[in-house]
C-alpha cells in the first residue's frame, strides 16, 4: 500500500468532464511530471483543496488538455494519503491519455475499489461506512441514496459500536479480576451484567428486524405478477417498464417461464417477476412454466393478483387466488377499458381494496402505483438498516453468542463461560464494521467497487 494509484473516476463515455484520482505517497511528484499549472508553481508547491489550472502533458511534453487540478493532502483526504484529481474534458481518448501519462511518470492502475479500502485500512472509515460508499453509487431510489448517506455519515456504525463498548467493557471488567487478583477489583455486580447483555440482545434483535426494510429499500421489493392465462399480466409488465419487454398475444399460455424486469413506481422499485398463467395443464413445458410460476409466488414479498374484468372469476383465478400467498397482496382488475363483467364490490368485500386497471390505456397505474407507496412508506431516514447478509449473519451470530452469554449468566455458570459467549460476540461485531476483519474478506467486499472508488 506504499505505491501511488490512479484510475479514472467517472463513468465511460463521452461527457462535459471527466475526472482522473490519484492517491499515494508519490502524488506530488507523479503530479509534478505531468500537470503544469499556469501560476508557473510546480504541483508539489501548490496548496491544497485548491482548483489550479493549467496543462497536462506526457512524458515527450505533448499536450493533452487544458484541465484543472486539484490536491488533497494526507491525512484529511479521503484515503488518508496524499490524493489529487485532474478535471479533464469527457472525452475518453483524452482521459486515457491522461491516465497512461500518470502511469508512465510512476502510478499504477488502482484495482477495483482500492481507493475506499485505503480509506478503510487508514481508518478514514470502517467497514460498515465502506459498504454505504459503494450502496449510494448504486442506489436506484431517494431514499436508498438517503439510507446509504446516512450509513456513510455513521448512523449505523454508532448503533454497532454502542453494544460493542459495553460488551467490552463486560469482557475487561471479567479480565481485569483474573488477571489482576490482588488489585482488590470489585467482582462485577450479576445484576448489571445482566442489564448489559439483555440491553445489547435487545439493540441486536432490532438490527436484526430491521434487515427486511433495508433490502428492500437498497434491492427493491421482490414483486410477482399472478393469474390465469391471458388475463394481461405481461402487457401490465409491458405498461410498467414502458416498452415492449414481454411478448403478448391472444393466446392464453404464451408466456412459459418467468420474465424479471426492475420497476419504479413512485420512490419505491419492484423487482417484478411477470410468470405464466396458473393453471392445470398437460403442457409439458407449460407445466414448468407453472411450477415457476408457483415458486416465484412463493419467494415473492408483494404479490399483484391480475383477475380480468370482462369476464366472471373461473376455476383457474381460484388457482391463481390461492398461489398468491405473498406478505402483501394488492388485487388488480384489469380490462377496465372493456365491459366490466365482475362484481367489483363483491370483490372489495373478499380481498380488500381492489384496483381496476388498463394495460392497455394506462387507467389505474397511479393508482396502483400509490398503493404500493402506501404499503412501502418512506422511513430509514434513521439509517440503522442492516442492508446485506454479511451484516445480518455477523449480527445474528453475535445476537446468539449474547444470549447464550445471559444465558450462562442466569444458569449461574462460572465467569469463563459467559466471557467465552460474550468474546464470540465481540469477534462477530468486529467482521461486521472491521475491527476485526479477515483479509479475505475485505478483498471480497472491495472487489465488488467499480475502479475509480
Amino acid at each position: 500500500m506504499f505505491d501511488t494509484i490512479a484510475a479514472i473516476a467517472t463513468p465511460r463515455g463521452i461527457g462535459a468532464i471527466g475526472i482522473v484520482r490519484l492517491s499515494g505517497a508519490q502524488t506530488r511528484a507523479v503530479l509534478s511530471r505531468v500537470f503544469f499549472p499556469r501560476n508557473g508553481r510546480s504541483m508539489a508547491e501548490q496548496s491544497g483543496r485548491v482548483m489550479v489550472y493549467g496543462q497536462v502533458r506526457d512524458r515527450e511534453s505533448r499536450l493533452l488538455d487544458d484541465a484543472l487540478c486539484v490536491l488533497f493532502p494526507a491525512p484529511h483526504s479521503y484515503t488518508g494519503e496524499d490524493c489529487a484529481e485532474i478535471h479533464c474534458h469527457g472525452s475518453p481518448i483524452v482521459l486515457d491519455e491522461v491516465l497512461g501519462a500518470l502511469f508512465d511518470a510512476g502510478a499504477r492502475q488502482a484495482q477495483a475499489g482500492e481507493f475506499t479500502k485505503r480509506a478503510f485500512l487508514n481508518g478514514r472509515m470502517d467497514l460498515l461506512q465502506a459498504e454505504a460508499v459503494a450502496d449510494l453509487i448504486d442506489a436506484e431510489t431517494a431514499e436508498g441514496a438517503q439510507l446509504a448517506a446516512m450509513q456513510l455519515s455513521g448512523s449505523l456504525s454508532r448503533a454497532v459500536d454502542a453494544v460493542y463498548d459495553d460488551l467490552m467493557s463486560l469482557v475487561s471488567r471479567f479480565y481485569a479480576v483474573v488477571d489482576y487478583p490482588d488489585e482488590d477489583i470489585a467482582d462485577a455486580d450479576r445484576a448489571l451484567l445482566s442489564d448489559t447483555l439483555h440491553r445489547s440482545h435487545r439493540e441486536l434483535k432490532t438490527l436484526l428486524a430491521s434487515f427486511a426494510r433495508g433490502r428492500v429499500v437498497k434491492h427493491g421489493v421482490p414483486t410477482v405478477l399472478l393469474g390465469k392465462p391471458n388475463v394481461g399480466k405481461s402487457s401490465l409488465l409491458n405498461a410498467l417498464v414502458g416498452y415492449e419487454r414481454a411478448i403478448v398475444t391472444d393466446v392464453a399460455g404464451t408466456t412459459r417461464d418467468t420474465v424479471e424486469e426492475k420497476v419504479r413506481l413512485g420512490r419505491v422499485v419492484l423487482r417484478l417477476t411477470d410468470t405464466a398463467g396458473i393453471r392445470s395443464t398437460d403442457d409439458a413445458v407449460e407445466s414448468q412454466g407453472v411450477a415457476r410460476s408457483r415458486a416465484a409466488a412463493q419467494a415473492a414479498e408483494l404479490a399483484l393478483l391480475v383477475l380480468d374484468g370482462s369476464a366472471p372469476l373461473t376455476a383457474e383465478d381460484e388457482e391463481a387466488i390461492a398461489a398468491a400467498t405473498a406478505t402483501q397482496r394488492i388485487v388488480l382488475v384489469n380490462k377496465s377499458d372493456l365491459p366490466m363483467q365482475l362484481d367489483l364490490d363483491a370483490l372489495r368485500r373478499r380481498f380488500g381494496s381492489v384496483y381496476p386497471v388498463s394495460a392497455v390505456t394506462g387507467a389505474g397505474l397511479d393508482a396502483l402505483r400509490h398503493a404500493v407507496e402506501a404499503l412501502y412508506p418512506a422511513g430509514a431516514a434513521q439509517g440503522q438498516l442492516l442492508t446485506n447478509a454479511r451484516q445480518y449473519d455477523a449480527v445474528r451470530r453475535a445476537a446468539d453468542a449474547v444470549a447464550c452469554a445471559g444465558a450462562a449468566l442466569e444458569d449461574g455458570l462460572t465467569p469463563d463461560a459467559v466471557l467465552t459467549d460474550a468474546e464470540n460476540a465481540l469477534s462477530a461485531l468486529g467482521e461486521l464494521n472491521g475491527k476485526s476483519v479477515r483479509d479475505d474478506l475485505v478483498d471480497t467486499i472491495f472487489a465488488r467497487f467499480c475502479v475509480g472508488k
